[in-house]
């Protein structure tokens, strides 16, 4: 596919939301790259001084807007993908946080990939691999290997989008929300095993705020949540019965399965062997996390996040059946639904 077909058919959201000017570092050069490959915009959500500074950098490369007022969401980035959603010239949106990086081969993938199916998921992986970075791999790992993963970046039909008005602002878990949504309306999901999308680590700093909160996402998916909370009783009844050994083999069985995640659909490629020690490390975190996120929707209605209480992870199945049953399918432009308290 030519440079001239991505630019013609595809559109790339990164919905941005920033305390601190992005301008200026690598992702410039990923946007001037970006530009020659597909239409870029940038939602950008940051405050007026971060914003001019992003306009002033950007604004000659990729068309760079701020969130419609209509749009504005709890979770701001539902906000900016629906903007740029609304605002797209393309059939094709390739969206992605603002620390994804693609590279030809993965956009190209992704994009023939919507032929067959109304909403993509390909895989991530960290570039580079700090400590931390390596931790959160691990999850990566166990997920491939049972079923696939949740990456920073989807890629979906714009005209879906548009016919099923949107998708909920209020969900934590706003890509499972996303593609929920897509396939109540009767879309097509693809899990692209094989297709790798560097990412960028967050800060470790980072990295430890999103802990509990990561594990109050599971509450929009109950059998992995009780599977997580049952962890810990578990390893300590397992223990007490047949005694301390237990753990360690636990531990082995456990890298066992991330190594099967590593090797499934040529991902030892992009992960590191060393990564997979991480997998009963992981495992313990998500067992204690899994029980604060209970105590904080008992105790708070929901988890904190950047200075407010949210309650809701995402949408059950059936409950997007319905309402997409009972909406008409005349195509209108995507908003941003909000729940009732």
């Amino acid at each position: 596919m030519s440079d001239a077909a991505h630019r013609a058919g595809t559109t790339y959201i990164m919905p941005v939301r920033s305390a601190a000017s992005l301008a200026g570092g690598e992702l410039d050069a990923y946007l001037r790259w970006l530009s020659t490959r597909a239409e870029v915009v940038v939602v950008d959500g940051s405050a007026p001084d971060v914003f001019a500074r992003h306009r002033a950098a950007w604004g000659g490369v990729v068309r760079h807007v701020a969130p419609a007022a209509d749009l504005l969401t709890p979770m701001g980035k539902v906000g900016g993908v629906l903007t740029g959603v609304r605002v797209a010239t393309h059939e094709r949106l390739v969206i992605a946080d603002d620390d994804v990086r693609y590279d030809a081969a993965a956009l190209v993938r992704v994009e023939q990939a919507l032929d067959g199916a109304e909403v993509v998921r390909p895989q991530n992986y960290f570039d580079p691999l700090p400590w931390h970075a390596r931790w959160d791999t691990a999850r990566t790992l166990l997920n491939r290997a049972s079923g696939g993963d949740w990456p920073g970046t989807l890629a979906v039909r714009r005209s879906v989008l548009e016919r099923t008005g949107g998708y909920d602002g209020a969900a934590m878990f706003e890509n499972l929300e996303l593609v929920r949504t897509v396939i109540a309306a009767g879309g097509r999901e693809a899990v692209l095993l094989d297709v790798f999308v560097a990412r960028r680590p967050s800060s470790a700093r980072h990295f430890w705020t999103q802990r509990v909160r990561q594990a109050y996402d599971e509450i929009a998916r109950p059998r992995r949540l009780v599977t997580q909370l049952a962890a810990l009783p578990a390893a300590v009844v397992a223990t007490w019965a047949v005694g301390w050994p237990v753990l360690p083999v636990g531990a082995l069985a456990l890298v066992a399965v991330a190594e099967l995640g590593r090797r499934r659909a040529g991902a030892a490629r992009v992960f590191p062997a060393s990564t997979v020690m991480y997998a009963p490390v992981w495992v313990a975190e998500r067992a204690v996390c899994s029980w604060l996120a209970v105590a904080s929707r008992l105790a708070f209605g929901g988890v904190r996040y950047r200075g407010t209480v949210l309650r809701h992870a995402a949408t059950p199945m059936r409950v997007l059946r319905a309402r997409h049953a009972a909406t008409t399918s005349t195509a209108s432009p995507p908003t941003a639904r909000r729940r009732s308290a």
